[in-house]
């Protein structure tokens, strides 16, 4: 048997190809996670091929605080402040991956970077992957940290690229952290997408231990289960941003892309919210994403154990359309109604909305029941305003935790 010849390396016109469509993908997703935006704020979607799969309502909605009417303090005594990890932000908020690697995205992170420096919140790149194929697309994403010199970035990566890729991705935007993306889902309705995925666990490890700052593992919009929380954990990971379903819809926009083969998975996965509820006690810096579509469900990630929230779609409109001043007074309308809410709740801080009273409802009290976990102690928080011995980060006890 003769051995099967050695590829060969690609000419430069195949690079530029792959460059080209690489670029043309970004702009798509752009251009298809806006009409998104649009269909939730419009009666009537304006992109049929988006709108053809609906996403279901929001888990947020089965979330409500029990309102107690002499709890409330001054809203002058609230402290944003927030630690995760070793890092203190100034507010349980911050501006998630968006894009990159495009002419619109170079517009969309500018403005983006822009807001997050006036606003002092922290900000997270689309994936770089692109630039470090193609150098000459890095000023799209370099933008965030040239407009933003002193604040928190944090460089984005897929996890199936090779371990020094993380590191690529840091030095090029002098970040703070690396996001670390696990999109199978996406990957796999891509028409270009990777198909191999077994050994990601691994690739994790190895960008942790080869990356000099610390590494957020997040998902693209289809939320991080308990069982993979506690893998993550096992590998060296200690931070994780949920980033469950319901904003940003990558199931539709891929299959959209791919002329709607896929068109059944739109509503594939678990919210932030259900993973939250779902997550490990040991997992110490939980963040949350996906479907968050105003402050108070920001609030109420908060309640159910996120350090900060991430926040993507509701930006993108006024980034892409309006300019970096309107985006600016957007979030910071956005923390003044977080600041509000708080003490509306009696929390003097993030932490303290641990001791609030939540009711867990509909589709949500369904997850949390089939999968063994008590939310009825969520709704007596604030009787004992303490922590007990085998309660989570959201005050849930499943019954895999009593055992």
């Amino acid at each position: 048997m003769t051995n099967p010849s050695p590829k060969s390396a690609p000419t430069n016109a195949e690079i530029q190809r792959a460059v080209a469509r690489a670029s043309a993908r970004k702009e798509d997703h752009i251009r298809l996670a806006a009409e998104q935006r649009r269909e939730i704020q419009t009666p009537r979607p304006s992109a049929p091929e988006v709108a053809a799969h609906p996403p279901r309502p929001s888990e947020f909605d089965d979330l409500e605080f029990l309102h107690h009417a002499l709890d409330a303090i001054n809203v002058a005594a609230v402290d944003l402040t927030t630690k995760v990890a070793d890092w203190t932000w100034q507010a349980p908020l911050y501006i998630n991956g968006m894009t990159g690697g495009a002419e619109t995205a170079m517009r969309v992170n500018r403005a983006l970077a822009i807001a997050a420096r006036e606003t002092d919140v922290p900000i997270a790149s689309g994936s770089v992957g692109i630039a470090i194929d193609d150098p000459s697309t890095a000023a799209s994403f370099r933008v965030i940290r040239e407009e933003n010199p002193n604040g928190f970035v944090m460089a984005n990566v897929g996890a199936g690229r090779p371990a020094d890729h993380g590191q690529r991705a840091v030095d090029l935007l002098e970040a703070n952290a690396l996001q670390l993306h696990l999109n199978a889902v996406q990957e796999t309705i891509m028409p270009e997408g990777s198909r191999e995925f077994s050994n990601w666990l691994r690739g994790v490890e190895r960008t942790v231990a080869a990356t000099s700052v610390p590494v957020i593992v997040k998902e693209v919009g289809f939320g991080l289960s308990r069982r993979t929380l506690q893998q993550l954990r096992e590998v060296g990971v200690h931070i994780a941003d949920v980033s469950g379903s319901g904003g940003t819809n990558f199931a539709r926009i891929e299959s959209a892309r791919g002329g709607d083969a896929f068109g059944y998975l739109g509503s594939f996965g678990q919210s932030a919210a259900a993973c939250l509820l779902d997550a490990p006690t040991h997992f110490p810096n939980l963040l949350a994403s996906g479907g968050v579509r105003h402050p108070l469900d920001v609030v109420k990630a908060l309640a159910l154990g996120a350090r900060a929230v991430g926040v993507a779609g509701p930006f993108l409109l006024p980034a892409l359309e309006g300019t970096p001043e309107d985006l600016t007074a957007e979030i910071a309308s956005w923390l003044e109604q977080i600041r509000m809410l708080h003490a509306m709740l009696g929390a003097a801080s993030p932490r303290e909305l641990a001791t609030t009273d939540l009711l867990v409802r509909g589709r949500l009290h369904e997850f949390a029941t089939l999968r063994g976990i008590d939310v009825t102690v969520l709704s007596h928080r604030s009787d004992a305003r303490a922590t007990s011995t085998g309660v989570s980060n959201t005050g849930v006890t499943s019954t895999e935790e009593k055992r």
